[in-house]
């Protein structure tokens, strides 16, 4: 991709993080290229077993809005996230969302965030969070015990972080340039999900001013989860860390 000035179609890069997401991808991008036709999409693969790296080199070569980066193993969202803000700042993107590749994201729910941060009035937000847990947000498909932990993780977050959102742990959000720049992405310590606290926590610190705007999760139909109980531990372990000043 060139490094000259972006023209005002190629403002919004979309990062998709990928492993084994084969069968939801095509139909994912496909949605998102007909919403959102000015978006660029920058999918970061950690080498899915399942072919979805082979699916998008092809796609790369006959799309020119379309782009992956291919990782020699699987690294995690946390890390593929500051991949793609790497690679957005570096090429002068002015919005960059990030979102799941399997559904539970709705690509009618992106256009209504990007139009949200493009209006006038919200030219002073630094990130669009699609919440899950504000007025006309909703969860669909999930058992009892992932509600659960969700709420004790986002509750925890706006106690010790205080925080002032309350979807907290979701990827579904659009920043700004300007708030990514403010908190200096390479310094994000989370290896794991709290990378999605963490990045709030830091915005919140530098004064960056949120919006939440309701989004109805939907758990996802094709593909394994890859979330688990380790993950959840990890995530209120890192959360306890930056609560009791070990994060700087």
């Amino acid at each position: 991709m060139s490094d000259s000035p972006q023209p005002p179609d190629r403002r919004l890069l979309t990062i998709i993080a990928t492993y084994n997401e084969k069968e939801n991808l095509p139909v994912l991008v496909e949605q998102l290229q007909r919403l959102i036709p000015e978006t660029q999409i920058l999918v970061i693969d950690d080498n899915s077993p399942d072919g979805t790296g082979t699916w998008c080199r092809e796609r790369e070569a006959n799309d020119a809005s379309f782009q992956c980066i291919h990782r020699a193993g699987k690294f995690g969202l946390g890390s593929a996230t500051i991949e793609g803000f790497r690679f957005a700042l570096e090429h002068d993107f002015d919005l960059i969302a990030t979102m799941d590749a399997d559904f539970s994201h709705a690509p009618e729910s992106l256009r209504t965030m990007v139009d949200a941060m493009l209006k006038e009035a919200n030219q002073g937000i630094g990130v669009a969070i699609g919440s899950r847990y504000i007025e006309g947000g909703a969860i669909e498909g999930w058992p009892i015990f992932r509600h659960l932990s969700s709420r004790l993780v986002n509750g925890f977050a706006r106690l010790f972080l205080r925080l002032p959102t309350r979807d907290n742990s979701g990827a579904f959000r659009v920043y700004r340039r300007a708030a990514l720049e403010a908190i200096e992405v390479d310094r994000i310590e989370a290896e794991g999900y709290a990378y999605l606290e963490e990045i709030l926590w830091r915005l919140h610190r530098q004064g960056v001013k949120m919006l939440e705007i309701p989004i109805t999760f939907v758990d996802r139909t094709k593909g394994a989860s890859k979330t688990n109980l380790a993950m959840g531990l990890q995530v209120f372990w890192h959360l306890s860390k930056i609560a009791v000043g070990l994060v700087k």
